[in-house]
C-alpha cells in the first residue's frame, strides 16, 4: 500500500484538493492521508464541512496576527513529526501558500518525493503576488511531479528548467470542486428547504433559493494583500457603481475574514441595494 500524504492549510488549497482525495481513495494500492496545517482556521473548517473531509492530522498552527515566519516555522516543526510517523511515499501540496512551500521543504528535508498540484503559475514579479510568486517557484523547483493546469503553465516550467517528463497538463481541480458543489446544491431540492448542505451559509442559501428574483448574478471575490488600501477601495466603489447603474444585476460577495477587506467592503457596500455581503 503506497501512502500519499496531502498537506494543505488554507481555504483555496482545501477546495482544490478536495476532489483529489476521494479519487485517491478509490484507487487500489493507494492510502491517502490528509494533514491540515490550519494556516486558515475558520475558513478552512468551512471547506472541510462542505466536502465532508475529516483530516487524519491537524497541526492547528493558526495564531492571531501570525507572520509568514511564524507560519513557516510552525509548519516545518510540526509536519516533521507527521512525516516521521507516516513515512509517505509521496507528499502532495497545492498552489502557492506558505503551507505549500513549507510542506514541500519539510518533505525535501525528509527525502520524500513531492507532487505539486497547480504547478507553473508565474507573473514574473517576485513581489506580486507576495509571497505566493516565490512560494510557487520554490515548490516547482523542489517537486518531483508537476501537475500544470494549462499548456502555458507547462511552458513556464520548461523555461525554468523542469524536466518535461515530470510535467502533466491536467486542467484545474477547482472545476471539479465547482461541479461537485453544484451537484450538492441541485440535490438540495425545493425552494424554501431549510436543510442547507454543510458549509453553505444561510444568507447564500437565501440567494440560491430566490435565484436573485430573476436578476443576473455577479459573483465577486477580492482579498489580495497587494490590493489593500486605496486599490481595494476603488474596487468596492466600482462595484457600488455597477449595482446603482444596473438594476438588472445582483452582486454576491463572500468576504474574506481579513479586516483590510471587511472594513472597506462594509463601509462602501454595506447599504447598497442588490449587493449581498456574506461569509
Amino acid at each position: 500500500m503506497a501512502r500519499v500524504l496531502l498537506v494543505f492549510g488554507t481555504r483555496p488549497e482545501a477546495i482544490k484538493l478536495a476532489p483529489l482525495i476521494p479519487e485517491l481513495e478509490a484507487r487500489s494500492g493507494i492510502e491517502p492521508i490528509v494533514c491540515v496545517t490550519g494556516q486558515h482556521r475558520q475558513m478552512l473548517d468551512q471547506v472541510l464541512a462542505m466536502f465532508e473531509l475529516r483530516p487524519d492530522y491537524d497541526l492547528d498552527i493558526m495564531r492571531a496576527d501570525q507572520s509568514l515566519v511564524d507560519v513557516t516555522v510552525r509548519v516545518l516543526s510540526r509536519l516533521r513529526d507527521v512525516l516521521e510517523e507516516t513515512r509517505p511515499g509521496l507528499l502532495v501540496v497545492q498552489g502557492d501558500t506558505t503551507t505549500a512551500m513549507a510542506g514541500a521543504l519539510a518533505a525535501y528535508y525528509a527525502r520524500i518525493p513531492v507532487a505539486h498540484v497547480e504547478a507553473g503559475l508565474r507573473t514574473g514579479d517576485k513581489y506580486n503576488p507576495f509571497p505566493e510568486e516565490m512560494n510557487r517557484a520554490f515548490v516547482d523547483l523542489i517537486s518531483d511531479l508537476h501537475f500544470a493546469p494549462t499548456e502555458d503553465n507547462r511552458d513556464n516550467l520548461l523555461r525554468s528548467g523542469i524536466r518535461p517528463e515530470s510535467i502533466s497538463v491536467t486542467g484545474n481541480t477547482v472545476v471539479d470542486a465547482l461541479l461537485q458543489v453544484m451537484d450538492r446544491i441541485k440535490a438540495w431540492g425545493a425552494v424554501g428547504d431549510s436543510d442547507l448542505p454543510d458549509g453553505i451559509p444561510a444568507d447564500l442559501g437565501a440567494l440560491l433559493a430566490d435565484k436573485g428574483a430573476g436578476r443576473r448574478l455577479i459573483l465577486v471575490t477580492g482579498h489580495r494583500r497587494e490590493s489593500f488600501g486605496p486599490d481595494f477601495e476603488s474596487i468596492c466603489l466600482a462595484l457600488r457603481e455597477i449595482a446603482n447603474r444596473h438594476p438588472e444585476v445582483e452582486i454576491a460577495y463572500p468576504l474574506h475574514m481579513n479586516p483590510n477587506v471587511r472594513e472597506p467592503a462594509y463601509r462602501i457596500l454595506g447599504d447598497v441595494e442588490r449587493v449581498r455581503l456574506f461569509e
